[in-house]
C-alpha cells in the first residue's frame, strides 16, 4: 500500500510538470506577441519620420538620437539610415511571426498530446451572451439632428 501513494504522487508531479510546461509555452507565446506589437509600433514611428522628412530639402539640418545622444546631421544622411532601420525591423517582425506560428503549432500539438482543454473557453461562451445584453443597456442615443 505504501507503493500506491508514491505512484499517485508521481502522477500528480507529472500533471504539474505538464501544466508548468504548458504555462511556460503560453507565456513564451505571449512574450512573442508583445514583442511583435512593440516592433510594429517602432516601424510605424519610422514610417512617420520618413513621411515627415522625405519631402524636405536633403541639405536641411535634422537631429537624430543615437544611443541616447542627440546628433546633428542632414536629411540626406539620416533618411537612408532610418529607411534601413525600418527594413531591418520589418525583417525581424517577419522572423518573429514565423517563430510565433511555430510556437502556436507546438502548443496545439502539446494540447493534443496531453489532452489539454482550456476551461475558460466554456465559461466565456456563456458570459458572452450576458455581456451582449449588458452592453446594449449602456448605449445612449441622442436626439436626431433634424429636430
Amino acid at each position: 500500500m505504501a507503493g500506491q501513494p508514491s505512484g499517485a504522487g508521481k502522477e500528480v508531479i507529472n500533471e504539474q510538470m505538464v501544466a508548468n510546461m504548458y504555462a511556460n509555452m503560453r507565456s513564451e507565446m505571449n512574450q512573442l506577441y508583445s514583442k511583435i506589437t512593440e516592433l510594429e509600433m517602432e516601424v510605424s514611428e519610422h514610417s512617420l519620420v520618413i513621411g515627415a522628412i522625405e519631402p524636405l530639402d536633403p541639405s536641411r539640418r535634422c537631429y537624430r538620437m543615437i544611443g541616447g545622444v542627440l546628433v546633428e546631421r542632414t536629411i540626406k544622411e539620416v533618411l537612408p539610415a532610418v529607411q534601413r532601420n525600418k527594413e531591418g525591423l520589418e525583417e525581424v517582425i517577419a522572423r518573429m511571426n514565423e517563430a510565433l506560428e511555430k510556437k502556436k503549432k507546438e502548443i496545439t500539438e502539446f494540447e493534443l498530446k496531453y489532452k489539454i482543454r482550456i476551461r475558460k473557453a466554456d465559461s466565456d461562451t456563456q458570459e458572452e451572451g450576458s455581456t451582449k445584453e449588458g452592453s446594449a443597456q449602456g448605449v445612449l442615443v441622442g436626439p436626431a439632428s433634424g429636430q
